[in-house]
Formats: structure tokens, sequence, C-alpha cells
């Protein structure tokens, strides 16, 4: 019966559309528990007082829209509080939010993602490398966003794919300041009279990374704030499921242009490098049960130490007993030892790892119809 339910809720989840409304009304509409990610961008609250002006006295391009204006913080606050219930109540169990926000309005946002009980995992800063400069010169040029990265709760498995990241940053683990350019160039999306399309357009770039990191193909991320769909865009060619909530007629208008142009990466390029610590575990004991290896058979190290193997799939080394692991370690008098890369066989005349028969064990379960 919940496999059933599941599929129900799956199949009236309106996928891969941008919805028109309300965005707390919206997602209080969609079934409870059946979205893996929200990215959210909420109205800034930017209370600007006038307009704002270069030293040539041209006019700046500043946020002034009606759905960037609230009365009061109180105001703002209720808001916020309103569509982070609504978004928390269509998050998965395991599933997890990103907020973006200015020093305007990010310190209220976090301070409510954990009156609600949502766990914050990271704040992340992303460093614009080409800020729009301080025409006053009475603050520092504002040359970074804050994002907030927080699982449904404290208890979530979330998605985290930590070794797709560090192969983005060159083999480095990935670091919370995140250098990247605004959204300018041919990225920037126009309106028919050649403005700009959308005044707060995110970068393809900061989607990416974040979708990368935080989902898998094939899971469901939604935002109640599309704008002109950035989300939608990058989730449709990575591969993932996306769900866009916009009021505003002539946003929708050009997300929706904009991401039937969208091609869906293939197959093979959507996969990511891997944790070890997630693929499937297998006992060393396995590979005795299957005969790759046989009791009484010989391991060596790479400086010589040498264990035979048992029929229960531990290892004897003179009066050392036990794991691959335990045995490794006391031969060579270190607090811990990882067997899978320490121990190796012979077939051939040639020394291999005994890891490369736990990898083949994987791959047959990886080939295996689900």
């Amino acid at each position: 019966m919940k496999t059933m339910t599941k599929r129900k809720e799956a199949r009236a989840l309106p996928l891969n559309e941008i919805l028109a409304g309300d965005c707390v009304e919206v997602m209080n509409s969609l079934p409870e528990n059946s979205v893996d990610l929200v990215f959210a961008d909420p109205p800034y609250n930017l209370q600007l007082r006038g307009d704002l002006h270069r030293p040539d006295n041209s006019k700046v391009d500043a946020v002034d829209d009606a759905w960037d204006q609230f009365d009061s913080f109180k105001a703002y606050d209720k808001f916020t509080r309103a569509w982070l219930k609504a978004a928390r109540r269509i998050l998965k169990p395991n599933g997890a939010i990103w907020v973006i926000g200015s020093y305007h309005n990010v310190f209220r946002l976090g301070a409510e993602l954990q009156n609600q009980g949502y766990w914050i995992l990271n704040d992340v800063v992303w460093r614009k490398s080409n800020p729009m400069p301080n025409f006053r010169g009475k603050r520092l040029t504002n040359a970074h966003e804050t994002l907030i990265w927080a699982s449904k709760e404290e208890a979530s498995k979330y998605t985290f794919n930590y070794e797709a990241l560090k192969s983005l940053n060159e083999g480095v683990q990935m670091r919370s300041d995140w250098v990247l350019p605004i959204c300018n160039g041919h990225e920037r999306l126009k309106n028919a009279a050649g403005e700009k399309a959308h005044p707060t357009q995110k970068p393809e770039s900061l989607l990416h990374r974040v979708l990368v990191a935080t989902t898998n193909p094939g899971d469901v991320v939604l935002d109640p704030f599309f704008g002109t769909g950035t989300t939608g865009a990058v989730a449709k060619k990575l591969g993932r499921e996306f769900i866009g909530i916009e009021r505003e007629d002539a946003y929708r208008e050009v997300a929706a242009k904009r991401i039937s142009k969208v091609r869906k990466f293939d197959k093979e390029s959507l996969e990511v490098s891997t944790s070890k610590r997630a693929e499937p575990r297998v006992p060393f004991g396995q590979l005795v049960e299957r005969g790759m290896l046989r009791p009484g058979e010989e391991l060596t190290s790479p400086r010589g130490k040498v264990a035979k193997v048992r029929a229960d799939g531990t290892l004897v080394a003179s009066e050392t007993k036990g794991s691959i692991h335990q045995v490794g370690a006391a031969l060579e008098g270190a607090p811990s030892c990882n067997g899978w890369t320490y121990w190796h066989f012979k077939r051939d005349g040639k020394t291999v790892p005994i890891d490369l028969l736990r990898q083949q064990i994987r791959a047959e379960m990886a080939d295996r119809p689900h």
C-alpha cells in the first residue's frame, strides 16, 4: 500500500512545469514529502531609498520591483515564516533546502530556518568575481551573497556528492567560498525592449554546482521563486525533474521559452564521481565463499608481510588472527589499516590487490536490474 501511495503522489506532482500563483498556496497544494530539494531565491527586501546613480549621473538599474518591497521587517518575517513552513512540508524526510540572500535578509532567513527545525549544514559565500562597484563610496563594495544549505531535520540523510565536488575543484576539497561571476553577457536574458528580463537572475554556474553537489539524476527540485527559470534550465540539463512557481506572467513567459530550448545531457555525461562510502559494502568473507580466494591461500603486503586466508573470512599471521584490517594493522604496528589496499594475492605470476575482487563484485551488483 505504501508503494502504491508513493506512486500516486509521484504522478500527482506537476513535474517540469511552471506553476502560476502565490508560492505558499501552490506549495500547500502539493503532496507532502514529495520533493528532494528546494532552491529558493526569495525577495531580498532591499529597502532602497531613492534612485542610485553612477559617477556619470546615469541611473543604476536597481531592484525596485513591487515583489521586493515589504512594509516592515515584521511583514517580511511573516512572509518568510509562511513559505519556509510550506517548503518544509513538501520536502522528503531526507530532503534539503538552499536559500540565497544578501546582508539585507540572509540573517533573518537563517534564524527562521532554525526556528522551524531545519538543520543548517553549511553557509556558502558566493564571492562575485565581477561585482557591481559601490558608487556612493560610503560602504564597502558588496561583493558577495550568502547561501544557506540545510537539511529538513538533524537526522536527515541528505544527498552530498563529495567526490563530485572534489572533481569539479581539480581534486581538492570544495570549500565554502565560491568564486563565480554574476550573470552577464549572453547568459543575461533580455525582454522585448532589450532590458534585463529579471534584475536578480542567477548564473547557471551557481545552480550547476548546487545541483551536482546535493541532488542525483531523477531527483525533484522545486524553486518557489522561479523568476526566469535558471533552476529549471540547469535541472533539465542535468537530468533532474523540476517544479517552478512564479506569480509574474512576464517571468513565466521568459522562463518557459528559455527552458524549451534546453537539451538534457546524455546519460553517460550525467554520471559523477561517487564516494567510496556510498558504494555497496562487500565483506571480505564473500570473496572466500565465492571461491575467488581459497582457504589457506597466502596474501602478501607491499613490505613482504604474509597472512593466510581462513574459511570464515579472517586471516592468520603468526600469532595474529582477525579481519583483513586488524591483521594488517597488527603487523604494521599501526592503529588502523585499510586491508583492501594493503593485502595482495597472486594470479598467473602477477601480484594483484584484493580490492580488484571487491570491485568485480560491485560491478556485478550494479549490472543487476533494480
